[in-house]
């Protein structure tokens, strides 16, 4: 929790549950990437928050915008972005979406099957396409496999026919998954990569850009790699697999910008047991898993608490949320301890809560109104 955050939440004490993000945080966070990245554009994950404030902010930075919708198209152009500063980045767009970016000056556009890059074909033509590869995921705390990306051998035959029909195959990307805590699965990437652009240039095309996607991870309740030390891994991964010639270089954080950013204030609704001398309370929050803490399905990713009583004896809590579905169960196997002398009424931080939980919130599930939002 950054300082000025926490001067609002004591001092103007705004009501439960909300978000504050300090958007000077956002900027601290594009700064120490660019550090670590500096020959990677950064194309920012608009999915992990999409709030003016921040891709504002952003765009003052000099900042681009990977978006997976035309209406995050719509936000980044609204905040000024330049629409060659923006890459259509989902894999699964509908036409109509295609054309309205590509009308609108957008002209890079991801694709990983032959029936997306038909319509790119006929409603973007001559756009830059870059092919999302299949590549491991271990060590991600929120994977991204199988859903997006094709085969190797697919994606070679795919940029090839991307030439034929007169787009630019611009280059190739992947997702290591989201919250990535082991480099070596960057390294394994970049290499199949490389060995992809060989393939290629022995084919007659050749690619300009490996976007190297996202899963900067930020810090929950374990340590993860300092951003510096991935830095590192991909560099070194990269000139093994280039050597002196290296490509563009994109990647799409998302996380890593806003995650440690925001956090999220709630209110402890109850402390109750299932049985007398049940050692285990339960906690409910008026926030869960349809209030924006979706990431907690399967107890992926793990938030930080911070209560009023910390620092006093603790127990162990199963944490739920208010709704009225036993799936609203944020905690019950990942050993989370509260304090006893947690009570209803007490207000709990959960901290690193700045990417992907307002985007995550249903419009209304029990009447609940959506998670409010304040950028500081």
């Amino acid at each position: 929790m950054t300082p000025k955050v926490s001067r609002f939440l004591r001092d103007a004490a705004p009501a439960t549950p909300c978000l504050v993000v300090d958007v000077d945080r956002v900027e601290e966070n594009y700064a120490r990437l660019h550090a670590a990245l500096p020959l990677a554009r950064i194309y920012y994950a608009v999915k992990a928050n999409p709030a003016a404030p921040i891709l504002d902010r952003l765009v003052s930075l000099g900042s681009a915008f990977d978006a997976a919708s035309w209406e995050e198209v719509q936000a980044c152009l609204r905040s000024g972005a330049a629409p060659e500063a923006i890459s259509f980045g989902n894999t699964v767009k509908k036409e109509s979406a295609i054309k309205a970016a590509y009308e609108a000056g957008v002209r890079m556009f991801a694709f990983d099957s032959e029936p997306e890059l038909l319509k790119l074909a006929r409603s973007a033509p001559g756009a830059k396409v870059y092919c999302r590869i299949l590549v491991g995921n271990v060590g991600a705390e929120w994977p991204l496999s199988k859903k997006f990306g094709c085969e190797v051998e697919m994606a070679r035959d795919l940029m090839i026919q991307a030439a034929e029909l007169g787009l630019d195959p611009y280059g190739i990307s992947f997702h290591v998954g989201s919250q990535q805590t082991r480099t070596e699965t960057y390294q394994a990437a970049i290499a199949k990569v490389g060995m992809l652009f060989t393939d290629l240039k022995n084919a007659g095309v050749t690619p300009r850009m490996i976007n190297i996607g996202g899963g900067y991870p930020v810090r929950y309740r374990s340590e993860v790699p300092e951003i510096g030390e991935i830095g590192d891994a991909i560099m070194g991964a990269m000139v093994e697999a280039f050597g002196n010639n290296l490509p563009e270089m994109v990647i799409e954080p998302g996380r890593f910008i806003v995650g440690d950013a925001g956090v999220l204030s709630s209110e402890v609704v109850l402390v109750s047991r299932k049985e007398k001398d049940d050692p285990v309370r339960w906690v409910y929050l008026d926030i869960g898993r349809f209030g924006g803490l979706a990431e907690t399905e399967g107890e992926a990713i793990k938030y930080a608490f911070r209560t009023p009583h910390d620092g006093l004896a603790d127990g162990p809590v199963t944490i739920a949320g208010p709704t009225c579905d036993s799936t609203d169960t944020l905690y019950e196997k990942s050993n989370y301890r509260l304090p006893l002398a947690l009570d209803c009424g007490d207000r709990i931080e959960l901290l690193a809560t700045g990417a992907y939980v307002t985007t995550y919130a249903s419009q209304g599930f029990n009447g609940f109104a959506p998670l409010a939002e304040h950028y500081i």
